[in-house]
């Protein structure tokens, strides 16, 4: 294609221009962070997982050499603060905590955006599993044993939950619709006060964090009869996975991870995932995740997603099935 001198002259800037851009967002990228970052945790201070948004921000922050702050935004079973993370400039300084609820809101909510088209994953930081427990009043020494009971009496058992709609009352409804049992449910306004009634035996059972249980059952005043994930835990190798007590196919990650709004510069995602997975990899990380059973998971952004999106469609699945309604 031949071009004249006038054309020439006419397209020079918009070429000048088009070899600029790529430039300017390297140039941008490798002077990412220049001012502090900002982590949305859209759950209260004290939790489980404002602690995970806190070892983050604040061991992500020493790599980078800037501050990294964590602004609580609790409300709405996490929809308030994930509304304000996913809406903020996709420049990198706005990142938003997100866990397994977010993966449950989207069948018991409307939401004002897409949960998959509206962010760029940046990673999974971490990866552990929900603990089942029962009062010892309960005559229960297994799985298998609990599920009998359930099937001789539907509906006489009780299980507790953080709240109608959570993750882990759909977890929970998950586990008996699988097993083909019925329980009732009785939600709480958050794990303590599910913890606390299960230790006073107004509830028989409750899957939490293992870090909201396992210390009253190493204190003999609960007792653990599986945990969530396919395989048994490390740091407990006692306790039986609900896949080998008879549910083969139950496989629950209790994790978190941060994601990005969309738009966020490919640069700026690599270095966030350089960083993140480097900060997890570090030996002071570890032994502060070590302690509550939870293990530093990482990986690619590529990886994260899929995980998103295929918790997204499971518990749908199962909202739907179960009837769930959020609170």
């Amino acid at each position: 294609m031949n071009i004249d001198r006038r054309s020439f002259s006419a397209l020079a800037p918009a070429l000048a221009f088009s070899g600029l851009v790529p430039r300017m967002a390297q140039a941008q990228a490798a002077a990412f962070p220049s001012k502090p970052i900002r982590i949305v945790c859209p759950f209260a201070p004290g939790g489980g997982s404002d602690f995970i948004a806190r070892l983050a921000a604040a061991k992500l922050g020493e790599r980078v050499g800037q501050t990294v702050l964590v602004d609580n935004k609790p409300g709405a079973g996490g929809v308030l603060g994930t509304e304000i993370g996913v809406k903020a400039a996709p420049d990198g300084y706005t990142l938003l905590l997100v866990a397994g609820s977010y993966t449950v809101n989207p069948a018991l909510y409307k939401l004002s955006f897409d949960p998959v088209a509206d962010i760029t994953p940046v990673i999974q930081l971490s990866r552990g599993a929900y603990v089942l427990c029962v009062n010892p009043r309960v005559e229960a020494r297994n799985l298998q044993e609990l599920l009998a009971l359930a099937r001789k009496d539907p509906g006489k058992l009780t299980f507790a939950s953080s709240g109608a709609g959570g993750h882990l009352h759909v977890v929970t409804e998950y586990m008996f619709e699988m097993a083909k049992v019925k329980a009732t449910h009785v939600p709480y306004k958050g794990t303590g006060p599910a913890v606390n009634d299960l230790l006073a035996g107004n509830v028989d059972m409750l899957f939490a964090g293992t870090e909201a249980l396992m210390q009253h059952v190493k204190a003999g005043k609960l007792r653990a009869l599986a945990v969530s994930t396919a395989k048994r835990l490390t740091a407990y190798p006692d306790i039986p996975s609900v896949a080998e007590s008879g549910l083969p196919d139950y496989d629950v990650v209790a994790w978190h991870g941060l994601v990005a709004p969309k738009g966020l510069p490919p640069a700026v995602l690599a270095k966030l995932s350089s960083e993140l997975n480097a900060m997890l990899r570090g030996k002071d990380v570890e032994d502060r995740l070590e302690p509550t059973g939870v293990g530093a998971a990482g990986g690619t952004p590529e990886a994260f997603g899929a995980l998103i999106r295929a918790e997204l469609a499971r518990y749908g699945k199962v909202i739907r099935e179960a009837g769930i309604k959020a609170e």
